[in-house]
């Protein structure tokens, strides 16, 4: 071979090494990523289906946490959680009409896409330097609902025509009783999320009991490949179940809010103490409840906090149906769901919370454990 032969396959060469560095140097400014962090923004199925594909390839674990955005530290716990089991770790934040009704006001609920992918990047700076995680968080699935509802999105109405996941008579219970579509709604965008990510673990909260039993049944009757692990209820100092809705509470409504979390404490205390029976663990609630009531309303309008219990409630910890009796080798779950009503009379500079304060529905439970393990 010549010397000029030689040279000009050298240089060949060397065009093509540029070529590709700066082909793969293209494709890595690419894709979008939250600011200063590697964490990838993904907004379409057809995208987060070939970051997976290669996952699936490799047998790299991946680990799914949906949320609706409006992230606290209760959604923090759950990532954590995943990051020591999984290599990969998707959150999805997407605020799901679905599981509004049709009188609840989802133009409302809190938008935060900012401060929640501020959140994040702090979040895997800190997963990165802890040396026992198996991985950290790769992705952030923000899609819209033309792209989850390729169809159209269906409406909020009980009897709206579409493609549903409907799980009876679990979802008619309790919060289904109040919400008659929420868990139509939950189901559905579950599923949708399990199948374009095929995570294999999703995580949830405990704090939402009656969605995670329907999960999980969602998961075993259609015999889906991911297992659902369930993360603790993460609190404020003060007992509050940690809700990305406490931001509507406002200072007042805040303090007079814990009253569901000790309601279901003194239930639960008449359970450990040995009571079985279901009027004397609920009646424990109720006398809470009420006397907290009537100790609010014998203040002025200036001070006072009023709230409506929906329900509070004793359940079997599989069905969600109410039990009669806590049959001690099973144990029960104690729930309960109340509206805090608007501040009557607002103070000039009062804190209100959010969008000035509206009706506030805060949900709660504890977990009465078999006797085996109390």
């Amino acid at each position: 071979m010549s010397a000029f032969s030689i040279r000009r396959l050298a240089s060949s060469r060397a065009v093509n090494r540029t070529f590709i560095r700066t082909m793969a140097s293209a494709r890595r400014q690419a894709f979008e990523t939250i600011p200063s962090s590697p964490i990838r923004i993904l907004r379409t199925v057809d995208s987060v289906r070939r970051w997976r594909k290669p996952q699936y390839l490799d047998h790299r674990i991946v680990g799914l946490v949906p949320t609706m955005g409006a992230l606290h530290e209760g959604h923090l716990s759950l990532i954590r959680a995943a990051a020591r089991e999984s290599h990969h770790v998707v959150i999805s934040i997407y605020v799901n009409p679905a599981q509004f009704g049709i009188r609840e006001d989802l133009a409302s609920y809190p938008v935060t896409w900012e401060s929640d992918c501020n959140i994040l990047a702090k979040l895997d700076r800190e997963l990165a330097d802890d040396g026992g995680n198996l991985g950290r968080i790769s992705a952030v699935f923000a899609p819209t609902t033309n792209e989850m509802y390729p169809s159209g999105f269906p409406g909020q109405e009980v009897d709206s025509k579409g493609s549903f996941v409907v799980l009876t008579p679990i979802s008619e219970f309790l919060e289904g009783g109040t919400r008659p579509t929420f868990f139509r709604g939950v189901a559905t965008v579950c599923m949708k999320l399990f199948n374009i990510v095929q995570p294999e673990k999703v995580y949830f909260g405990q704090k939402d009991v009656q969605q995670t039993v329907v999960i999980r049944k969602m998961v075993r009757d259609f015999m889906l490949p991911t297992e659902v692990v369930v993360g603790p209820t993460i609190r404020e100092p003060n007992g509050l179940a940690l809700s990305s809705r406490n931001v509507y509470l406002g200072e007042r409504r805040r303090k007079v809010a814990t009253v569901l979390n000790r309601a279901l404490k003194a239930a639960e205390s008449k359970y450990l103490s040995g009571v079985l029976d279901r009027e004397s663990i609920l009646g424990a609630a109720n006398a809470v409840a009420t006397d907290t009531l009537n100790e609010q309303l014998a203040l002025s309008p200036e001070e006072r906090v009023k709230y409506e219990v929906d329900y509070i409630s004793l359940a079997d910890p599989l069905s969600m149906e109410e039990l009669y009796e806590v049959d001690p080798k099973k144990g029960g779950i104690l729930s309960g769901a109340v509206k805090m009503l608007p501040v009557e009379s607002p103070q000039p500079g009062e804190d209100l919370g959010h969008s000035g304060g509206p009706a506030v529905r805060l949900i709660d439970n504890i977990v009465l454990k078999p006797s085996t393990e109390t």
